[in-house]
């Protein structure tokens, strides 16, 4: 079991940068690729971003490319992402993930969630 707990959300102005983080605990942390997505009002939830287990890997969704760093450390069983330049469209609760199948971009492939932070952007 691994337990996630996701911080650092927030109301910014476009254009604006701002971290979320995700601190885990339970079982082996580095065991694990973590991914990132987003639910925005309306609509569907969606990938943003992934990392291995090593933080070596990592993968985006087109719309966040250039813009979002995914990032991790294994010793203190967190990870972060990193969000600049955003935009209104970026609003959304953010939610982060754990899979034991590496890296991936569809949510089945993550067994444990986290509840979510809020991330508004305003134009």
């Amino acid at each position: 079991q691994v337990h996630l707990v996701e911080s650092g959300g927030g109301l910014v102005q476009a254009g604006a940068s701002l971290r979320v983080s995700c601190a885990a605990s339970g079982r082996m942390f580095s065991d694990y690729a973590m991914g990132w997505f987003r639910q925005g009002p309306g609509k569907e939830r969606e990938f943003v971003a992934a990392i291995g287990w090593a933080g070596v890997s990592t993968t985006y969704a087109d719309s966040v490319k250039g813009r979002f760093t995914i990032s991790r450390n294994n010793a203190q069983n967190t990870v972060y992402l990193q969000m600049n330049s955003l935009k209104p469209e970026d609003t959304a609760v953010y939610y982060c993930a754990a899979s034991d199948r590496g890296v991936a971009t569809v949510p089945y492939n993550y067994k444990y969630w986290g509840q979510g932070t809020q991330v508004t952007v305003s134009s």
